[in-house]
């Protein structure tokens, strides 16, 4: 099989709606987009790894580290958006195709390279398979009812039958027999359904949700989720700042890199 050329986009903006400069937050020392890019850019599956940002702050700090970062628009809303701008940059600088591009939120800190490698694992087995989502299981009620969490359900093959930040499936009955599951934001697209994906119109459910993969069910298409066993928290709050500061604590793989520029 002929080698394909991977690479990982991790988009992140200062002005979050939610938590605005949440990128540049410290988690023991180090701002929350280095932990993400330092902990990507580890995985041996990568071709290479980049930051998308339409911030200043963002770039001049991934590049004082040694990093590869691209400025983008400001006027994008979606990730998915940015991603596709910033492979247009690396096709033009490397005159190189990508094939596989793995877009990973930049407020996902605990992410490693182990779960970029499972998300990668179904698109490498089959060509058939245009987008893959990486998903964990949700641990307590509190934060299967967070707003902030993305929930999914999936039918026998493990394909998403559902993305909603409600609550979802119910937990009034069959409570033991279906697992509560989260979306966790590392995404590998084949990079012409990426192409596909960003020319068409957002969705009713995708608006409604504010959540990009719904785009694609709603498109007819197939989202492959894969579950991973490891722990992975989003920050969208400055709670869930303090929450990922605590479970990082004692993080074997944030050690390997602390000595960074920070």
């Amino acid at each position: 099989m002929t080698k394909q050329n991977i690479i990982a986009v991790i988009p992140a903006r200062m002005n979050s709606s939610r938590f605005p400069g949440k990128p540049m937050e410290l988690i023991h020392g180090i701002p929350m987009i280095g932990h993400c890019f330092l902990r990507v850019k580890l995985c041996p599956d990568l071709d290479d790894t980049y930051v998308a940002t339409c911030d200043p702050v963002i770039y001049d700090y991934i590049r004082s580290i040694k990093g590869k970062a691209i400025m983008t628009s400001e006027k994008h809303e979606r990730a998915s958006d940015r991603t596709a701008e910033a492979i247009s940059v690396v096709e033009r600088e490397t005159k190189q195709k990508v094939d596989i591009v793995v877009m990973v939120q930049g407020d996902e800190p605990m992410d490693t390279p182990e779960m970029i490698s499972e998300a990668l694992a179904p698109m490498l087995r089959s060509k058939d398979i245009s987008v893959v989502n990486l998903m964990g299981e949700i641990s307590s009620v509190e934060e299967f009812e967070d707003p902030n969490t993305v929930k999914v359900v999936v039918d026998n093959k493990q394909s998403a039958l559902y993305f909603s930040r409600e609550p979802v499936p119910s937990r009034r009955e069959g409570i033991d027999s279906v697992p509560m599951l989260k979306q966790i934001c590392i995404i590998p697209f084949r990079r012409d359904y990426l192409t596909v994906f960003n020319n068409t119109t957002p969705t009713p459910l995708e608006v409604i949700e504010s959540v990009d993969m719904l785009r694609v069910l709603e498109s007819g298409g197939l989202v492959q989720m894969v579950r991973t066993e490891s722990e992975s928290y989003g920050v969208d709050t400055p709670e869930d700042l303090e929450l990922v500061t605590r479970k990082m604590e004692n993080d074997p793989l944030m050690r390997s890199y602390l000595g960074v520029r920070r």
